[in-house]
């Protein structure tokens, strides 16, 4: 599927990142926890007051993937034309945009043997207004991806102003001391992850949303990065600090999701 967008649709788009969207894995031409990328998406066009899509349109178009083992499914939305300026009175229906690439294979091999987490010097800035959504400007993003690079680092665990553990450059992060097991709170930044939330829902209570501070972080016993291309992946070492090597959770959710769609 792409849709033809209004050029009026894709100026909002790139000129203002008045958009949203979500990354999907499709697995034999089935798209992996749709429902929670769904509510994601819906959610996300509450909070942005943007009109909600035609879903069954969306619904027909992923139930027609070719069934081509593993793919990267991106399903963009953006404010409808219409509006002038910032203003959104007007504008029409939301467009839509929905492509298909080759999966990143070497998410498997970091799956099984996991990677190395660095700590990214760059930090987020708080934005209450927009914390927890995927909108289309991912420039904040794009800098720590540079620092990656730069620093030659599989993935970075990121600060926010404050020093508070957030996430990492491209992944929800989650890790246990002891029985406790933590993700950090995303009231003012970072993106609530669709697979941060089906591990929040496997493990129910067990999870405590925190602000913590690095520290809490190199202390901790496993440490596992979600998102929904990379599944679940153990950390081996922290700023080249070894963890050990126990990742009995990590495994342990990682044959759960292996088992659903």
């Amino acid at each position: 599927m792409q849709t033809l967008l209004d050029s009026t649709a894709l100026a909002r788009g790139w000129q203002l990142g008045d958009g949203h969207f979500t990354t999907m894995h499709a697995r034999r031409g089935r798209v992996r926890l749709w429902p929670l990328h769904q509510a994601r998406l819906m959610a996300a066009c509450r909070r942005l007051h943007m009109a909600e899509p035609d879903w069954a349109a969306i619904d027909a178009e992923l139930t027609a993937l070719p069934d081509e083992g593993d793919r990267v499914v991106r399903l963009t939305l953006l404010r409808g034309p219409g509006g002038r300026g910032y203003g959104i009175a007007g504008c029409g229906a939301t467009q839509v945009a929905l492509n298909v690439s080759p999966f990143p294979a070497h998410y498997f091999t970091w799956r099984e043997r996991g990677i190395d987490l660095g700590v990214c010097e760059g930090r987020l800035g708080s934005s209450p207004l927009l914390a927890g959504l995927k909108t289309v400007n991912r420039l904040e993003q794009v800098l720590l991806k540079a620092e990656l690079e730069r620093r030659e680092l599989a993935e970075g665990v990121v600060l926010n102003e404050a020093g508070r553990v957030m996430e990492a450059v491209t992944a929800n992060l989650f890790w246990r001391k002891g029985d406790a097991v933590f993700t950090p709170e995303l009231a003012n930044g970072g993106v609530h992850g669709t697979l941060r939330a089906w591990v929040m829902g496997e493990l129910g209570e067990r999870v405590q949303v925190v602000s913590a501070p690095l520290e809490a972080l190199q202390d901790a016993d496993e440490i596992w990065l979600t998102n929904a291309l990379m599944g679940l992946v153990p950390v081996c070492s922290l700023a080249g600090r070894s963890l050990g090597g126990d990742y009995s959770i990590t495994r342990a959710l990682q044959q759960r999701y292996e088992q659903i769609d």
